[in-house]
């Protein structure tokens, strides 16, 4: 325990501390610096010096009467609470029992996503919970397990992965896709339509340290496509926020928010021939918010002015809702 230095006695010339326990302020704040007058005290000898003790004497006396008459007309309350000593009422109630006086610190840093939405999102692949496999049409349990288990795969590398997120090449996605559809997904990168389904960071964009936020669900049902085939529809919906580095000092400044639903398919392994087994892309669609737009034109991904909280859009926070629909207006 730290005890606080005992206080050096008060001198008879030294004014008492304020009521309020704040302590005194310094007489160069007080005013400015001017040439010191006499003292009361000073200017009184002075006077004594060059006056006769006659004057003296009479002024002493009348100074005695009107001393008595301020006792004798309420002088008396004046008198006893100069003589006592000031009480300290501090602004506010102190607790009971023992107490420790800390050293100031800084408060701690706010987190990226403080103040938004995304602040009680999972971090992270902890985001991304799979439901429970089940048979489901002519699917198997341990297929749907598969399946499910290559979607899930495929959000961390598209989403989350900063190897892939940061690299031009998309081989570590795409390998993960039946061999029959790398080809056309191969192109989607070549332009700007990854970006319904994939993140990728523009050229100086930085990122902080903190893991992205992640909130959302996903869902399956066994159907048939156009041709005929029997696959495993697996629909995914989640809002993806990204913490930016920015100069911005208001919460939520360097949050970039991407909310995407993709639909997944996985063909029965009898319908198709061995190149066309595994994961496909059906179709996928997503708008971002706090964007820059001439990054985004690029499908890329950078902190740029809000673009949410508009006149058609009065909740910012709606963009952090996976409820939320993806039908929103163009704001760049």
């Amino acid at each position: 325990m730290t005890y606080p230095p005992t206080p050096e006695p008060r001198r008879p010339d030294q004014p008492y501390p304020p009521a309020d326990g704040l302590g005194t302020v310094p007489d160069w704040l007080r005013q400015p610096d001017v040439a010191v007058e006499p003292a009361r005290s000073d200017r009184w000898r002075i006077w004594l010096s060059h006056h006769s003790g006659k004057v003296i004497g009479g002024v002493a006396a009348l100074l005695v009467l009107a001393f008595f008459g301020l006792v004798a007309t309420g002088g008396y309350l004046g008198v006893k609470r100069w003589a006592t000593t000031p009480t300290a009422y501090p602004t506010i109630s102190q607790p009971v029992g023992e107490q420790a006086v800390s050293s100031a610190s800084p408060p701690p840093a706010a987190g990226a996503f403080d103040g938004t939405p995304a602040a009680d999102f999972p971090e992270g692949a902890a985001g991304i919970a799979l439901p429970a496999a089940k048979r489901t049409g002519p699917f198997t349990e341990k297929q749907v397990a598969g399946a499910l288990t290559k979607v899930r795969k495929a959000l961390v590398t598209s989403r989350l992965d900063r190897t892939f997120i940061t690299s031009k090449d998309p081989d570590r996605l795409l390998r993960q896709f039946a061999p029959d559809a790398r080809a056309d997904l191969r192109e989607d990168f070549a332009s700007d339509a990854f970006a319904t389904y994939a993140t990728r960071l523009a050229p100086g964009a930085r990122i902080t340290t903190d893991q992205p936020r992640v909130k959302g669900r996903i869902s399956y049902r066994a159907t048939k496509d156009a041709q005929g085939i029997r696959i495993l529809e697996i629909t995914s919906n989640f809002v993806w926020a990204y913490a930016f580095r920015t100069s911005g000092g208001l919460p939520g400044d360097g949050v970039v928010v991407v909310h995407d639903t993709v639909v997944w398919s996985v063909p029965h392994p009898g319908d198709v021939r061995s190149g066309s087994n595994g994961l496909w892309i059906e179709k996928a669609d997503s708008y971002g918010s706090n964007i820059d737009c001439a990054a985004f034109d690029k499908g890329l991904l950078d902190v740029g002015s809000p673009t949410y909280g508009g006149p058609e859009d009065p909740d910012p926070d709606a963009v952090f809702d996976p409820d939320r629909t993806l039908d929103v207006p163009d704001t760049c």
